[in-house]
């Protein structure tokens, strides 16, 4: 089996882990798919629903279980899903730590049994976990990337056609930043069939659909009880055919900023080409005066979160150096 095919999705038995790996599995991305979780039963139960799934639709992919890491060995993407929920009395620092440590211990394990994986980040806080798993894993940044800007385009993409009434399946928008309140939206950057967003809604219009885009998320859970899964998950198996398929698909993702838009040693979330080698090249769009403020205000929220951990000694006596 060529190792080219072979997609490891960790957090399997979680809602956003599961339609990663169901989405791979219905759309044949890869000849192979590998559940890891802490519950294998929970994860056996689950492949065997995508494996009768996949032959309903008549899909050449195989889902199986990871009894071990071992299993994982090879795979061309390994999807990281795994996190803690945070408890009642539980900060925010203490749920940082707890992520922060369950990454640091997957990516220990990935990279011994798949040291020329990509990494696809998915647990939260995203912008910081996908630092983390660059700082332990040590691969190049174009091979550690976090999933938030494709489902942040989504949900302003669905408000825009919401706001509308038309052009489901034309529109196309555009959100960079950390992935949470401070996510920056471009407006200036959206269109509907290539018509600029500007000339189809007004000042006040378009505010609105910011902020519903920056707390769409919350909006769910109001309802659900729970974080969204469906879009997440297809956002990051959006992401993994894009690699498989080399397609040099624009999208924006949470990658390692070493300079570009004014910011370094700290992950945020611009436009990259993605293709077989992860986030190939980052793409600079121009900002004007008030986006650029929005930018470094994301970034510095991703900074101080970043800065937790260096105070707590996750990373040893290692200062955090900002930009």
């Amino acid at each position: 089996m060529s190792a080219k095919s072979k997609i490891s999705v960790v957090g399997a038995g979680g809602n956003v882990g599961g339609i990663v790996a169901y989405s791979v599995a219905m759309h044949g991305m890869a000849h192979s798919v590998v559940l890891v979780d802490r519950d294998v039963d929970r994860a056996r139960g689950k492949a065997l629903d995508m494996n009768q799934a996949a032959a309903a639709m008549r899909s050449h992919t195989c889902v199986t279980v990871a009894e071990s890491y071992e299993d994982v060995r090879d795979s061309k993407i390994v999807v990281i899903t795994a996190g803690f929920p945070r408890k009642e009395g539980m900060s925010r620092d203490d749920l940082l730590m707890k992520n922060a440590e369950i990454m640091r211990e997957v990516v220990g394990e990935v990279k011994k049994v798949a040291p020329e994986s990509i990494l696809i980040i998915v647990s939260n806080p995203l912008d910081t976990m996908t630092y983390v798993a660059l700082k332990e894993s040590g691969f190049p940044k174009s091979r550690v990337i976090g999933m938030a800007g494709i489902l942040d385009s989504a949900r302003m993409t669905h408000f825009i056609q919401e706001k509308l009434g038309f052009g489901a399946g034309q529109i196309r928008s555009t959100v960079i930043g950390g992935h949470g309140d401070t996510m920056v939206a471009l407006p200036r950057f959206s269109t509907v069939a290539g018509v600029p967003l500007h000339d189809l809604l007004n000042e006040e219009e378009i505010e609105e659909i910011v902020e519903k885009t920056r707390h769409g998320g919350a909006e769910i859970v109001k309802y659900l009880g729970t974080s969204a899964y469906l879009a997440p998950g297809k956002a990051t198996a959006i992401m993994v055919d894009a690699i498989l398929r080399d397609s040099k698909s624009i999208y924006s993702c949470a990658t390692l900023l070493e300079g570009e838009y004014g910011h370094k040693n700290v992950v945020g979330g611009v436009p990259v080409m993605l293709g077989a080698n992860g986030a190939e090249k980052i793409i600079t769009v121009s900002l004007d005066t008030c986006e650029k403020k929005e930018f470094e205000h994301s970034v510095t929220s991703v900074q101080e979160t970043i800065e937790v951990l260096y105070e707590k000694k996750f990373f040893g006596e290692e200062k955090y150096e900002r930009d």
